[in-house]
């Protein structure tokens, strides 16, 4: 097991993609929805009276705000609606100061010095042995998927629609954040020379915990990104760069003793606070898995069908944060609440057309429409058994397999009646083991 202690370090040192580097600047993009729901034990006291206060509200000139100690443009300024500016002394005594402001839609602050990088031994948030380097954040108060409705979570009681993370609605993610971050690389390199390189998930970087050592925000008990003025809402991407930057301190852990995201997981995927359980996370099974969803899970996944919003939303931090305004992370119609029976009938050419531009079409048609039957199975009405059936004949064994499945939970004996059809010529050992576990 020795190479994934060296997998884990190597995620964790970014000099291992990088020998030069000695900054990360980490931009953090706010994708939130309009409003997030809030449980009402939660809104009412409880573990809601442990997030503290909400960020300081800007003020000062019209120019400049102060927000917890950070100087940037006021975002009507930005002329998109974005949090624009540069934190003051930057980069000091550097002959060649940076110019104000930076490229819109990002905000420099500065950082701690001696960083320390880290720990991938330990799950969540840890940190290991001190490096000189410095890590420096950029954030991005980038909206966009306001379009999805004011609760993120009522889209499982519609049992018959599919319900789609709030991140995949609107286009690709990736090809919005990457011109932002070069942007902002070229900003800073042509007011003080060196050289950088961006990321957005497309390289083995542990984004997370450097954005939380940025002071982005800070890593929650369900481990993703917690921000007092974004809530769990947020892209993360990074530059590399050979300048040597001051650093900021890190964001400190704001989640006290609330534990409504640990609690309101479907399949119960944190063992611990700030611990994750892949192998039961339904947005790992439903974008990332490719093998047949363990049986076990499959009831809990209900009708999501793309990912799974469900510790994000119910953050109590969520109430302090903005809604996105970014016009291409904004959802699409077709995807705030798509019919199931019309997603069961995309053959790979719809499904790309459909998909175009969005995350989900790396996926890939079988795992999604995988998923969909996993929904049909679990939405209990018969009337759904008629989209699933022409799927036992799909030239995809993972679909042939989600089929029966889905067939079984609402009309076992139309199925029975389809087996000496199908059965026989069945000649995947996957599929042969669906058919075993209901008939």
């Amino acid at each position: 097991m020795a190479w994934m202690a060296t997998t884990a370090a190597r995620r964790g040192d970014p000099r291992a993609l990088w020998p030069q580097v000695r900054s990360v600047v980490m931009l953090g993009m706010n994708y939130g929805p309009a409003s997030s729901h809030i449980p009402e034990s939660l809104e009412q006291g409880g573990a809601a009276s442990s997030v503290g206060s909400p960020p300081h509200p800007n003020s000062g000139s019209p120019e400049f705000g102060i927000l917890d100690g950070r100087s940037r443009i006021n975002p009507t300024s930005a002329g998109e609606g974005l949090g624009v500016g540069v934190a003051r002394h930057l980069v000091p005594n550097r002959a060649t100061p940076l110019p104000t402001p930076p490229p819109a839609g990002c905000a420099l602050a500065r950082f701690r010095p001696n960083l320390k990088w880290p720990n991938p031994g330990k799950p969540g948030f840890g940190w290991g042995r001190e490096q000189t380097e410095s890590a420096v954040r950029a954030e991005a108060n980038s909206p966009d998927a306001a379009a999805a409705a004011d609760d993120p979570l009522a889209i499982l009681r519609r049992r018959d629609r599919g319900a789609i993370s709030i991140y995949a609605r609107g286009d690709d993610y990736h090809d919005v954040i990457k011109p932002r971050l070069k942007a902002l690389a070229r900003w800073l390199l042509a007011a003080a020379g060196g050289d950088a390189r961006v990321f957005v998930d497309t390289a083995a970087l542990m984004e997370k915990p450097l954005a939380a050592a940025a002071g982005v925000g800070w890593q929650g008990k369900h481990t993703n990104l917690v921000s007092r003025e974004f809530g769990s809402w947020l892209f993360l991407g990074a530059i590399f760069t050979t300048l040597e930057l001051a650093p900021d301190a890190p964001e400190e852990d704001h989640c006290g003793s609330c534990r409504a995201c640990l609690d309101v997981c479907p399949t119960a995927a944190f063992p611990a606070p700030y611990r994750l359980d892949a192998r039961r996370c339904i947005s790992y099974l439903t974008i990332e898995h490719k093998g047949p969803i363990p049986r076990e899970l499959r009831d809990a996944i209900g009708n999501r069908i793309y990912g799974c919003d469900d510790c994000l939303a119910v953050c109590p931090w969520n109430k302090f944060a903005q809604a996105g305004r970014e016009a291409k992370l904004a959802a699409r119609k077709e995807l705030e609440a798509p019919r199931l029976a019309d997603l069961a009938r995309l053959d790979d050419a719809a499904f790309r057309k459909l998909f175009s531009k969005s995350p989900i079409k790396r996926t890939g048609r079988d795992r999604f429409v995988r998923n969909v039957l996993i929904a049909i199975g679990n939405s209990g009405d018969t009337t759904l058994a008629a989209a699933a059936e022409p799927l036992l004949a799909d030239a995809s064994p993972l679909v042939r397999g989600a089929a029966i499945w889905a067939m079984a939970r609402l009309d076992r004996g139309r199925l029975a009646a389809l087996a000496p059809t199908h059965r026989p010529h069945e000649p995947d050992p996957a599929v042969e083991d669906e058919w075993a576990a209901v008939l």
